[in-house]
């Protein structure tokens, strides 16, 4: 049996996969209310909250170092059996909150669903690389991140509606078994690399593996720049991409880990009331990809150079959002207070994209992957400060602290490339 269009097939499967992967991400984040109710009912909803960030830092933690560990086994183990042990991990970990009592529980099972997701990330791109040529690589990536904000999208509303006819502990194990259902057919359609798969046409084989040729042929390190660590650290043009990292993810997670609370606490909203309103900030967040993706592609395209095309782009999504962080003060109505915070999610998503291209902008491909670890580990240490500071900041219910250390925040993403960035441009060695 021969299959036209296979690899189309394997990247929606991924696609699919990070749907379900925010789907179980945010199903804590739409049921704390009850949850907290329930387990915590002598508590205060400071203490309650107190409790959630301590639970949601320990998922961030988790989350960074699964990236690092599910890497590595996926380059051991292959994409097959790596997305495999990654779903299969957070969907049983998802099932298992179900049995969570207390604050111990929740985070040992938050910390092996943060772990366990992290795997789909480096699991998606090795998917991408191994079954498309590069020419076709940013359109598949496109389809496979499209994924985080549309699970983000469903995830809300889904989760509230499974409320009306289950509890809390039910629902775990319903979208955990979701995760469980996404084997079958991955296991049937994804047998082997595209080299070997019995389903893969001769055609599309050829297509995909010659394409893979040519990149390898056409690299040429010669002339790029690959500093060792300690002189990547000492320009300036470094500290500006990890400032800039660090300021600029707590944004997202300000809103990922606290939409949910927000809506609770200032206006009021169950869990069915919170699916109604709280999907649409990511709206937001999935068109400003395509935007911040598009426009950058545009201007290139133009003949507009890397240095105007990033510092245009980055600029324009913080001058979205340090307005509507502020405008977050006193929103009015909720419907407004979504509105705003699709903007806001707008704005970083524009942004965020071009940031996270500069490390290949300023260096050579052996050095990327380095500055790109040092930025991502900055940011996940700064957005796990921020939600641990959240029920301090919003002691009463009053969120204006939380978004005027957002809106600096935008500030400083813009002024770090702004400053420490004078001219976005392959780097060479100093002299």
């Amino acid at each position: 049996m021969k299959i036209k269009g296979l690899r189309w097939w394997v990247i929606a499967l991924i696609a699919l996969a990070t749907v379900i992967n925010y789907i179980d991400r945010q199903a804590l984040v739409v049921l704390w209310p009850s949850i907290s109710e329930d387990l915590y009912p002598d508590k205060t909803m400071t203490e309650r909250k107190e409790i959630y960030a301590l639970i949601s830092v320990v998922f961030m933690f988790s989350y960074a170092f699964g990236q690092s560990i599910f890497g590595k086994i996926f380059d051991k183990v292959g994409t097959r059996i790596g997305f495999v042990l990654s779903i299969g991990f957070w969907s049983l970990s998802t099932a298992l909150h179900a049995l969570a009592k207390g604050v111990l529980s929740f985070a040992f099972f938050r910390a092996i669903l943060g772990v366990s997701e992290a795997g789909n990330w480096p699991g998606a791109a090795k998917g991408n690389a191994e079954w498309f040529p590069a020419s076709e690589r940013a359109f598949a990536q496109g389809l496979f991140n499209s994924g985080a904000a549309i699970g983000g999208i469903v995830a809300i509303p889904t989760i509230a509606y499974l409320t009306v006819h289950f509890s809390w502990q039910m629902i775990f194990v319903i979208i955990g078994l979701i995760g469980l259902l996404w084997l079958v057919p991955w296991l049937f359609i994804v047998k082997a690399p595209p080299k070997s798969h019995p389903w893969l046409t001769d055609e599309e084989k050829n297509y995909i593996l010659c394409g893979q040729k040519e990149e390898v042929e056409e690299t040429d390190d010669v002339d790029e720049y690959n500093p060792p660590v300690k002189e990547l650290l000492s320009r300036k043009q470094s500290w500006g991409v990890i400032i800039a990292s660090a300021a600029i993810d707590p944004i997202w997670w300000l809103f990922v880990f606290w939409i949910p609370l927000y809506l609770s606490e200032v206006y009021n909203m169950d869990v069915k009331s919170i699916g109604i309103y709280g999907w649409v900030p990511y709206v937001g967040a999935m068109l400003g990809a395509w935007f911040g993706g598009l426009l950058a592609q545009n201007r290139l395209k133009a003949g507009w150079n890397v240095n105007k095309t990033r510092k245009m782009v980055i600029t324009l999504g913080c001058i979205i959002m340090l307005p509507a962080l502020l405008a977050l003060s006193n929103p009015g109505s909720p419907i407004a207070a979504v509105l705003i915070m699709a903007a806001v999610l707008f704005g970083f998503q524009t942004a965020i994209g071009n940031v996270q291209t500069l490390p290949s902008d300023l260096f050579g491909k052996k050095t990327v992957g380095t500055l790109s670890g040092f930025a991502g580990t900055a940011a996940k240490l700064t957005g796990a400060g921020l939600v641990a500071l959240v029920p301090m900041l919003t002691a009463g219910g009053n969120y204006t602290p939380a978004f005027i250390i957002g809106a600096a925040l935008a500030f400083i993403v813009f002024a770090s490339v702004w400053v420490l960035i004078p001219k976005i441009e392959a780097l060479k060695p100093k002299q």
